[in-house]
C-alpha cells in the first residue's frame, strides 16, 4: 500500500476515536525499517485500546497489512506495527516520560496536507471552478472579451506655484497669516519747532559823569 494512503488511513482511524496530540513523523533518513511513525495519546487504558483497534480495522478493511500489535493487555503503550509504519498510542504520563518525539521528531510531517493529496482525484483537478452571478431580470450574459484591458494612465503631478487653478477660473491664493504679528515701526521723531527770537530792547546808558574839576 502507497504510503501517503496508509498515513491517511492511519489518521483518520485515530481521529475517529478522539485521539490527542496526534503527531506523523517522516523516519526515512534516521532508519531504515519502517518510513512513518504516528504518536498519539488516549487519556484511559480503555481508549488507547480503542484507538488499537480503530487502526487494525481501518487499515484491514483497505487491503493493508497488520504485522503485530503490542501492549494491549495493560492498555498504557499500544504499538501497532504495519511494517511502513509504526503506530504509538500511549497514555500522556507515559508519553511525557519516554518522550519519542525527540528520538523520531526531527521532521514532521503535516498530515492535514498528506491527507489531501491521498484522496484528491484527478477529476477534481481538472473540474472547473463554477463562476455564480447574480443577475436580474433585465441583464442578460453577455460573452466575456478574452482581450486584456488596459490600465488606465496615471495622471502625473502638476506643480502649482501658489495658484489653484479651477476649470474657466484663476484663483489667486492668499499667503497664509502668520501667527506672529509684525513689529511696529518707531514713528520718526519730528525736530522741535524754534521759538521765535525775542529782540531785546535797546537800552540806552547814561553817561558817565564827570568829576568836578578842583
Amino acid at each position: 500500500m502507497d504510503i501517503k494512503k496508509l498515513q491517511s488511513l492511519v489518521i483518520d482511524a485515530l481521529e475517529d476515536i478522539k485521539a490527542q496530540d496526534i503527531r506523523l513523523y517522516d523516519t526515512t533518513h534516521l532508519t531504515g525499517l519502517f518510513d512513518r511513525i504516528a504518536i498519539a495519546s488516549g487519556t484511559s487504558n480503555r481508549q488507547t485500546k480503542a484507538l488499537a483497534s480503530s487502526v487494525r480495522d481501518k487499515v484491514k478493511e483497505n487491503g493493508g497489512n497488520i504485522l503485530s500489535i503490542e501492549g494491549e493487555d495493560t492498555g498504557e503503550w499500544v504499538l501497532v506495527d504495519m511494517g511502513d509504519m509504526v503506530v504509538h498510542i500511549m497514555q500522556p504520563a507515559i508519553r511525557a516520560y519516554y518522550r519519542l518525539e525527540e528520538i523520531w521528531g526531527d521532521k514532521e510531517v503535516k498530515f492535514g496536507a498528506a491527507k489531501r493529496i491521498s484522496t484528491r482525484t484527478a477529476a477534481e483537478e481538472e473540474a472547473p471552478k463554477k463562476i455564480s452571478r447574480h443577475l436580474t431580470t433585465s441583464q442578460a450574459l453577455k460573452p466575456e472579451d478574452d482581450t486584456p484591458k488596459k490600465a488606465p494612465a496615471r495622471k502625473k503631478p502638476v506643480k502649482t506655484d501658489g495658484t489653484k487653478k479651477a476649470v474657466g477660473k484663476t484663483i489667486k491664493v492668499a499667503p497664509a497669516k502668520s501667527s506672529v504679528p509684525p513689529k511696529k515701526t518707531a514713528a520718526p521723531k519730528k525736530a522741535p519747532a524754534k521759538k521765535p527770537a525775542v529782540k531785546k530792547a535797546a537800552v540806552k546808558r547814561a553817561p558817565a559823569k564827570t568829576k568836578a574839576a578842583e
